[in-house]
């Protein structure tokens, strides 16, 4: 459901996103708990997302949608034509200790970017998952990136940002290949946390190798970009933490008086492969 819809511009947010001359339509949904906010660059335009785009792919990213069952999801997104990301939703082998009876399904909105549609069997996920209310689409679990080495990206989200390593998995097998549409796809996958709110999900391709990075001069009014939000009491604080560690800024602490989208501060920064992150402080928070 939307829950806001609105337009910014001017120098407070052409400098938290780096973007001179920007106008931006920033749309809030909320699915169960959860929420994402789709930002539309009115003004100036971005480029589209490669339509070689592969899973595997530095700048691939997902939002893991929570549902009750696979089979009726699978059903209602075929009903709106959805272009399919792998070939099928997948059920993972029950040899898999950590991931083992787990269903799962990639598709793309009409912009090229990726979601996720997955299905936790009993004893795995969170409880919540379990009691869906006669709900099919639930929540939302997590966001999950590529990275191309998992003990750099724990640096940054565990060791800079404070979030905590709540489990992992090595997935392969012709089930992954086909979910993520990648052959010979072998992943190393570690979820984190935080307090509250969904979580971060690495997935490092052991095989194959090739996958390519984010380009260096992407901006966040390219349609590839995404943004994770995260909530801090003090954004300020956490640039010094930055700065020190030699983590990239996009922006420094910028104060946003308006706070038309619910931040009234933030910071945005980059991890080691590119991926955004804005920290901010807010009624934002609270909706979270």
């Amino acid at each position: 459901e939307k829950v806001t819809d609105r337009e910014v511009s001017g120098g407070s947010y052409e400098h938290l996103w780096g973007v001179f001359g920007l106008r931006v339509r920033a749309v809030r949904l909320r699915l169960g708990q959860e929420q994402i906010e789709l930002l539309q660059f009115l003004a100036p335009g971005g480029r589209p997302i490669p339509v070689d785009s592969r899973s595997n792919d530095r700048w691939f990213q997902h939002v893991a949608i929570i549902v009750s069952d696979m089979a009726a999801a699978y059903a209602r997104l075929r009903s709106f034509n959805v272009q399919h990301a792998s070939s099928g939703p997948q059920r993972l082998p029950d040899w898999n200790r950590n991931a083992g009876g787990i269903e799962a399904f990639y598709f793309r909105d009409p912009d090229g970017h990726n979601l996720e549609v997955l299905a936790f069997p009993a004893g795995k996920g969170l409880a919540r998952w379990h009691n869906p209310g006669g709900r099919l689409f639930l929540g939302i679990d997590h966001t999950a990136i590529v990275v191309s080495d998992t003990e750099q990206s724990l640096h940054f989200y565990r060791d800079t940002l404070g979030m905590r390593v709540a489990g992992s998995s090595e997935n392969y097998g012709t089930e992954q290949e086909h979910l993520n549409n990648v052959f010979g796809a072998h992943l190393r996958i570690t979820a984190l946390r935080a307090q509250h709110g969904p979580g971060i999900e690495f997935l490092e391709y052991v095989t194959p190798a090739g996958g390519r990075p984010l380009p260096v001069d992407t901006r966040a009014s390219d349609v590839w970009y995404w943004q994770i939000n995260l909530c801090a009491s003090q954004p300020a604080a956490f640039e010094l933490s930055l700065t020190e560690a030699h983590w990239q800024l996009i922006s420094g602490a910028t104060e946003l008086p308006q706070a038309e989208l619910g931040w009234h501060s933030g910071l945005i920064t980059r991890d080691p492969d590119g991926h955004a992150s804005l920290i901010g402080a807010g009624a934002a928070c609270t909706r979270i």
